[in-house]
C-alpha cells in the first residue's frame, strides 16, 4: 500500500476534530500545487491551473468516531457516537482515545452473554449499554489519563487484504482525500481554476461543503466519496450491484431524491468520458446516503455537481475493504472529466 495513502487512513479526525488530518492535506496540498489554506470552518482548500472557468473537487477528511460522555466512580467511560456508526460493530472494538496526556487505548466493553437473561440475549445491545475499558481502576485513575469530551477513534488499521485489495480505518471517505491529491497533481496545467477542498464535518450535516462552495462559488464540481459495495454475503443486487475492482462509481440519485439527484448533462459527461478515454465505471443508485455533491448542489443559485466513488466493503466500521483499481478509476475520470469540463 501507498505509504501516503496509509498515513491519511491510520490519521484521527472525528467530526469537528478534524486537526491532524487537516495538517496532512494542508502539507500534501501544499506539495501539489503549491498553496493551501484552512478556513474558518476548518476546510483545508488548494487551487492548481488558470482560466475563466471555476470547478470545485471535495472530499471530505472527516470520520465517524466517539465522544467521552461520562467517566464513572470505577473509571470506565461512557461515550456517545459522532456519526453514523451501527452499534453491532462495537462490542470488544479497540479504540484509541486522543488525551492532552497522548493517546490511550480502550477498548468497548458490555455485560457477557454469560451473565444475560434469556430475553436480554435476544436483544441488540445498544452503544449507551456500552462503556470503554481503559485499565483505569477507578475514576481518579481514569481522570488522570482522559478527560470528559476528549475524542476517540477506532484503533488505526491499514494494509494490503489480497492483491489489490486494501483495507482500513475511516476509508470513508479518506481514500477520496487520497484521490483529491493525485487529481490536483496531474492537473497543474488545467485550463481553468480548479479548486480541491478537504472538507469538514461532512459526516454530521454536510457542513464544510456548504460553506466552502459558498466561498468558491463554482460553475461546477465534483464530490469524490466512497459507496457502498453489494458483492459480499447479505446484499442483494437490487439493494447494491456495485462491485470492487469494477470501476469508479458514477452516482445516479442519492438518499431517493432527498440528496442530490444529478442533471442528465453531467451523468451523461461522466459516462462519454470514461467511454472514451476506456476507464471502468458502475452506476449508482443510492436510496440511502448522501454526499458533500447534495449541499453543494443547492448552494448559491444553484451548482452543476456530479459525484464520483470508490465503491467498498463495511464502511462506518473499525475496517473497510476496497480495491486500488476504483480508486485509480475515480483518479483518471476526475481528471479527464475536468479536462473536458475545462474545453
Amino acid at each position: 500500500m501507498d505509504e501516503l495513502l496509509k498515513k491519511i487512513l491510520n490519521a484521527a479526525g472525528v467530526s469537528g476534530y478534524e486537526s491532524q488530518i487537516a495538517r496532512i492535506m494542508h502539507s500534501e496540498f501544499k506539495r501539489a500545487c503549491g498553496n493551501a489554506e484552512s478556513d474558518a470552518f476548518g476546510n483545508v482548500i488548494a487551487r492548481a491551473g488558470k482560466g475563466k472557468k471555476r470547478i470545485m473537487l471535495a472530499a471530505h477528511m472527516d470520520e465517524v468516531g466517539f465522544l467521552i460522555k461520562h467517566i464513572n466512580k470505577d473509571g470506565f467511560l461512557n461515550f456517545i457516537k459522532i456519526g453514523g456508526i451501527d452499534d453491532r460493530v462495537l462490542i470488544g472494538q479497540r479504540l484509541l482515545v486522543k488525551a492532552k496526556s497522548g493517546d490511550i487505548m480502550g477498548i468497548i466493553g458490555v455485560k457477557p452473554p454469560h451473565l444475560l437473561k434469556e430475553e436480554e440475549k435476544k436483544a441488540v445491545v445498544k452503544y449507551s449499554e456500552m462503556f470503554i475499558d481503559i485499565g483505569a481502576g477507578s475514576l481518579e485513575a481514569a481522570q488522570k489519563m482522559v478527560a470528559v469530551a476528549d475524542v476517540a477513534i477506532f484503533e488505526p488499521n491499514a494494509g494490503v487484504l489480497e492483491g489489490r485489495l486494501c483495507y482500513g480505518k475511516a476509508v470513508d471517505d479518506r481514500v477520496g482525500c487520497y484521490c483529491l491529491i493525485k487529481i490536483m497533481e496531474r492537473l497543474k496545467k488545467v485550463n481553468a481554476e480548479v479548486f480541491a477542498v478537504a472538507t469538514a464535518q461532512e459526516e454530521v450535516g454536510l457542513k464544510g461543503a456548504r460553506t466552502s462552495s459558498f466561498k468558491i462559488a463554482p460553475d461546477f464540481a465534483i464530490a469524490i466519496d466512497t459507496t457502498s459495495a453489494g458483492d459480499y454475503p447479505g446484499i442483494k443486487e437490487t439493494e447494491s450491484s456495485l462491485k470492487l475492482g469494477k470501476g469508479a462509481s458514477i452516482t445516479v440519485i442519492e438518499a431517493g431524491g432527498r440528496g442530490l439527484i444529478v442533471n442528465e448533462k453531467t451523468k451523461e459527461l461522466f459516462v462519454r468520458v470514461a467511454e472514451k478515454h476506456k476507464i471502468k465505471y458502475q452506476m449508482d443508485v443510492l436510496e440511502g446516503g448522501m454526499t458533500d455533491g447534495a449541499i453543494i448542489n443547492m448552494n448559491r443559485e444553484g451548482i452543476p455537481t456530479g459525484v464520483l466513488s470508490v465503491p467498498a466493503r463495511y464502511v462506518h466500521s473499525p475496517t473497510a475493504v476496497f480495491s486500488m483499481d476504483d480508486v485509480e478509476a475515480v483518479i483518471s475520470l476526475a481528471v479527464k472529466s475536468v479536462e473536458e469540463l475545462a474545453r
